[in-house]
């Protein structure tokens, strides 16, 4: 089994069903927790060393942290709409309350400066459509460098991949300081669209790859709704999303550079491909989604 590729249930507990560390991937700075609250249900969570996103990936909820209040509209799917959401610092006891249920993404990162809490309305949250052709993919920019820059280590956005199409291409990599890419360790967790396009499900299905030029890591795998993978260095892409199982994913990025930043080197032999978008119209699916709610 591949030590990269964490499918659902493997990195869960009874309430959380992904709880992923820094010592638990193996690396220094990127965590992920995903929490599931019933109906009426609340929840005490501590940061310890760890500042975060509080991202709703389905239902709404009632954020008490640090003496702030924030509540989060939500959505009904990540496939539905673009959400709101908060940071908070580490070192902190966070309440998370719920009236029709929710659940929550949380990503983290291991950090040393506190900052304050603050709220994130989602009609601030760019949405990119990026690519060309079958490699139409939305980008949705809610906690990067030059967009969120209220963190001190953590960087987070979420794609859309619509079926059938390729994202996270060229592949790419982001393990070394070069004149093109800083370090980053990164997180990818999916979620797969059903047969209706916006309910999450395990019947469907995307590929994803990832690989070193030394042929140290050669990992392509098939993920379904809720897997986790681990990029810790090397290449990574393309995600592909299935026909018929619109793909999305929670991208979690941190490292030790100083200063966040996201920036990346393409494999030389697939970067020429991103010349060819210019001439190439973009899939008319992208955005699939906004603050308002479904586009296409």
């Amino acid at each position: 089994m591949s030590k990269l590729h964490r499918p659902l249930g493997t990195l869960s507990d009874e309430r959380d069903p992904v709880r992923l560390t820094p010592d638990s991937a193996g690396w220094d700075y990127s965590g992920l927790r995903v929490l599931s609250l019933a109906a009426g249900e609340s929840r005490v969570v501590r940061t310890g060393e760890y500042e975060a996103f509080v991202l709703p990936l389905s239902g709404a909820c009632t954020v008490r942290v640090d003496g702030a209040v924030f509540e989060l509209t939500g959505r009904d799917s990540v496939f539905t709409r673009v959400t709101d959401f908060a940071y908070v610092p580490r070192d902190a006891e966070v309440e998370f309350s719920t009236v029709g249920g929710i659940e929550l993404a949380l990503p983290m990162a291991r950090c040393t400066r506190r900052l304050e809490p603050r709220y994130g309305p989602a009609e601030n949250v760019p949405v990119e459509v990026r690519g060309a052709g079958q490699a139409t993919r939305q980008v949705t920019n809610f906690g990067v460098p030059g967009v969120w820059d209220h963190a001190d280590k953590l960087n987070a956005c979420e794609l859309i991949t619509p079926a059938g199409n390729w994202s996270s291409y060229p592949p790419h990599k982001h393990d070394e300081v070069s004149e093109c890419e800083v370090v980053n360790e990164e997180i990818y967790y999916f979620r797969i669209a059903g047969r209706d396009g916006v309910t999450p499900s395990r019947e469907g299905f995307g590929l994803h790859r990832t690989y070193t030029s030394d042929g140290a890591l050669d990992e392509d795998v098939a993920v379904r709704d809720g897997d986790v993978f681990l990029i810790p260095r090397g290449y990574h892409g393309p995600c592909v999303a299935a026909p018929g199982y619109p793909m999305y994913y929670l991208n979690v990025l941190a490292g030790p550079a100083a200063e966040r930043s996201m920036a990346f080197c393409d494999d030389p032999a697939h970067g020429w491909v991103r010349e060819t978008w210019d001439g190439q119209e973009t899939d008319p699916r992208c955005p699939v989604t906004s603050h308002e709610g479904r586009v296409s």
